[in-house]
């Protein structure tokens, strides 16, 4: 879906023009995929637009530039300001915000160290990552031929921009067969997670999703719906699955900052049927807890505006 046009881009501690954010063609990261992102969501609430976990987005940025030996030249409180005053200076009630660290131009080759690294943000209105009928039906998903990379090929824990053409590679596969989404599975052949999103099944009234030693992001939206779920004393366990655990699921849905909480109506043809009564239910915690209705859970919300 295209970007919509907006009024800044904070580029190097600097709001530069929508148009104007602009980098060198021999930019490293260009060539070797040498950067890392991260994808968070702002949403409007009563007090103005509220950033959700923002925080913790930021700290796992820090964490994926620490494993790429990437420094950045900004501390988390700074980029947390700097989103902010970005969301407040384009004007919109919500937004998807995406910062990037970038080796910058002035280097070339396959040791990054002494390239400067670069930061940019980017703040934009975006809908349904994966359409608005996916709330309401569930999604349709296929098992990838393309298997999810193991941890000790690239780091799979991290969002590394490199690592998503194995993500990109699955979901252009899924959609042109049809489907709407791919489930990548591992190198042991059991469920790892979407192309840009957690998996979770019900099975039997308990909830499952696979622990991060299967090689899955730590997902912010994955961490928060398992709080909400223990906190609402619905039986929760991280453990493998197999295909066949997603085909035979009484409930199965994808998390993720783009995807929020999206029900999962077949997988490979097998139906698992609309969304089921926990699913609804998380769902409608998430959706409450985003929109600043659910005191218990302010502490997830970051208000561009601070009171």
């Amino acid at each position: 879906m295209p970007i919509p046009r907006m009024s800044k881009i904070w580029m190097d501690g600097e709001l530069v023009d929508w148009d104007d954010a602009r980098i060198h063609v021999l930019t490293p990261s260009l060539h070797y995929g040498w950067a890392v992102f991260e994808g968070i969501r702002a949403y409007a609430t009563d007090r103005g637009p509220a950033i959700f976990q923002h925080r913790a987005h930021i700290e796992r940025l820090f964490t994926s530039a620490q494993v790429l030996t990437m420094e950045i030249p900004y501390s988390p409180d700074e980029l947390m300001e700097a989103t902010r005053e970005l969301c407040r200076v384009n004007g919109q009630d919500s937004y998807y915000i995406r910062p990037l660290a970038y080796l910058g131009y002035g280097e070339m080759g396959l040791n990054p160290i002494p390239s400067q690294v670069r930061v940019m943000i980017a703040v934009w209105p975006w809908g349904a990552y994966l359409g608005d009928e996916g709330f309401t039906t569930g999604v349709r998903a296929k098992i990838s031929s393309w298997q999810r990379m193991s941890p000790n090929v690239i780091p799979t824990g991290t969002k590394a921009s490199g690592v998503y053409v194995n993500s990109s590679l699955a979901k252009v596969e899924a959609v042109r067969a049809g489907y709407d989404e791919a489930i990548l599975l591992n190198a042991q052949g059991r469920v790892a997670e979407g192309t840009g999103e957690n998996v979770f099944i019900v099975s039997d009234g308990v909830i499952v999703t696979p622990p991060t030693t299967e090689g899955v992001l730590r997902g912010v939206t994955r961490e928060a719906v398992m709080d909400f779920a223990r906190d609402a004393d619905l039986p929760l366990v991280e453990a493998p699955l197999l295909r066949h655990d997603l085909y035979t699921a009484d409930e199965a849905f994808f998390t993720g900052t783009a995807a929020e909480i999206v029900p999962i109506r077949a997988v490979d043809d097998r139906v698992i049927g609309p969304p089921g009564p926990i699913t609804k239910q998380l769902r409608a915690i998430f959706t409450s807890v985003v929109r600043g209705r659910e005191p218990k859970y302010d502490h997830m919300l970051d208000y561009v505006t601070q009171h």
